[in-house]
């Protein structure tokens, strides 16, 4: 009696937890869409949600519109202050660091993804984003010689995401560059001051390809293109092996130098390690003192390390890297694959499928807190690539899809 009275009881218990269970389902489903919401907010914002902005980021996810749901938390000021700046102002140093000032870079790629532009355009488009300060004191003007205007916009912590805020303007109109020289944040001043400053020019086209095509030197080495156009300053035989030449020097070079040549007639007059100084481009007629034609010094310093070496006489580039081994980075063939200045290497660079990769796989980094290690990552990750690409470059897409992919199930 005593044992099945004890296993009436059981069954007893079976059943009341199993009818709890049906009754507590509802919420549970109602409590994962909301951790999703929060979830996604917090990944895309960096901040928690109000519990407005929960529950309609809720009900959008409850209703199979988590796309929707990220278009929401897009629109905190956090998003465009926090997130997009952390991500983009390692892009406009050597150091890489995030811990930087606001500048005009950072800015315009934040006014681009803002505005749902073709990102693309980031890498030759004559655009520049400016502040405005909506009320009290003027903020100080855009300077070509400082960064004081961007400073005092970050400092006084104005919503970026305002169309009031940040304003898109030509670039040419706001710094007298002309615009056929102007190509995206490649000629804005903090890149200038961090890539074209001192050295030979070859470090803007190495930190473009870090930074927007995912790939360090190291990475697209290929010493079976011709050595034609490499520089006099770079030697052929290093400690006086030749050997050195030809199994490193060479695999760089050989692609970079006849990159980099579209950067001929720009510089940066400043000192490294301050502050100050502008851009410097040499126009149609200005004569460099030092060559004797429009092309800037740096091209043709340490001529004596190899006197037979391409000695640099325009800004006419190509890109080697077509053929051979970087022929997978999916360069566009619509495209000639060469050019005159700073504005074609551009679009080259953002027409190719490495391009569109590497924004996916910074934004997988910034909003998954990870880099794509799993096969349903990488999955993931190759079919926002194709959204991306089919969809009018829309880096705010990328942002909705990717943080809808890491919100969780």
């Amino acid at each position: 009696m005593n044992r099945q009275h004890s296993g009436h009881m059981r069954s007893q218990r079976l059943i009341a937890a199993a009818l709890g269970l049906l009754l507590l389902l509802p919420a549970l489903a109602e409590a994962g869409a909301r951790e999703q919401a929060r979830r996604l907010h917090d990944r895309i914002a960096g901040v928690p949600p109000s519990q407005a902005v929960l529950n309609a980021m809720q009900a959008q996810i409850e209703a199979g519109n988590p796309r929707a749901a990220a278009d929401i938390a897009m629109q905190n000021k956090s998003f465009f202050n926090v997130t997009l700046k952390n991500m983009v102002t390692p892009w406009t140093n050597e150091a890489q660091t995030r811990y930087a000032p606001l500048n005009d870079y950072t800015a315009t790629v934040i006014g681009i993804v803002r505005d749902d532009l073709d990102f693309r355009r980031v890498l030759y488009d004559d655009v520049l984003y400016v502040g405005v300060a909506p009320s009290g004191a003027a903020l100080p003007a855009y300077s070509n010689d400082n960064n004081n205007h961007y400073v005092e916009l970050e400092r006084r912590n104005l919503n970026l995401g305002d169309d009031s805020v940040l304003l898109r303007r030509d670039q040419s109109d706001v710094t007298g560059l002309p615009a056929a020289a102007t190509a995206g944040v490649l000629t804005s001043r903090a890149a200038s001051h961090a890539f074209f400053i001192a050295g030979t020019n070859r470090a803007m086209l190495r930190f473009t390809l870090m930074n927007h095509l995912c790939r360090d030197l190291e990475q697209v080495k290929d010493n079976t293109r011709p050595p034609d156009r490499i520089r006099q300053d770079v030697s052929r035989s290093p400690g006086g092996d030749s050997r050195v030449f030809h199994g490193t020097c060479l695999a760089c070079h050989a692609g970079m130098d006849p990159l980099a040549q579209a950067f001929a007639y720009y510089d940066f007059d400043g000192i490294e390690g301050e502050a100050g100084g502008r851009l410097s481009y040499n126009r149609d007629g200005d004569i460099d003192a030092f060559t004797g034609i429009r092309v800037k010094k740096k091209y043709w310093i340490n001529s004596n390390n190899f006197v037979h070496g391409f000695i640099t006489p325009d800004d006419s580039w190509e890109n080697y890297w077509r053929r051979g081994v970087n022929a997978h980075l999916g360069w566009d063939a619509s495209l000639p694959g060469k050019g005159n200045g700073a504005k074609s290497l551009g679009q080259e660079l953002a027409y190719s499928t490495a391009f569109a990769q590497c924004q996916v796989k910074k934004v997988f980094r910034t909003v998954c807190l990870r880099d794509p290690s799993t096969a349903a990552d990488h999955n993931a990750v190759n079919a926002i690539t194709g959204t991306f690409r089919n969809n009018g470059h829309s880096l705010r897409r990328v942002f909705a899809e990717t943080g809808t992919y890491c919100m969780g199930n």
